[in-house]
């Protein structure tokens, strides 16, 4: 969250060391295990897709803030780890996912 902001951007804020929160990207195995649980446990509710979970934590407690279901996917920021190889596996699981409403199934 942005200081002293109830939301992750403050386009209002004249100082720009504020205006965002921080954030950190990393890979799955190295995310906290309350910060993976409480992603799984709020997407599973919805059903399976492609989500964004925004989550808080402090400490050994993990919020989630929301779920978005058409996340941002932004260079440099998820991709960080796979690079383009996470663009590949979104693309081949919509393919597979087209493909089994078609009764295509591989």
């Amino acid at each position: 969250m942005a200081k002293d902001h109830w939301q992750i951007y403050n386009h209002a804020s004249k100082n720009t060391r504020f205006t965002s929160g921080g954030f950190d990207t990393m890979p799955t195995y190295e995310a906290p295990k309350v910060v993976l649980d409480a992603a799984l446990k709020a997407t599973r509710l919805i059903g399976n897709s492609l989500y964004g979970v925004d989550i808080k934590q402090s400490g050994n407690r993990a919020v989630v803030i929301e779920v978005n279901d058409n996340p941002s996917i932004e260079h440099g920021v998820e991709d960080r780890f796979l690079e383009n190889q996470l663009y590949e596996q979104i693309m081949q699981d919509f393919i597979a996912r087209i493909e089994n409403r078609r009764g295509q199934k591989k």
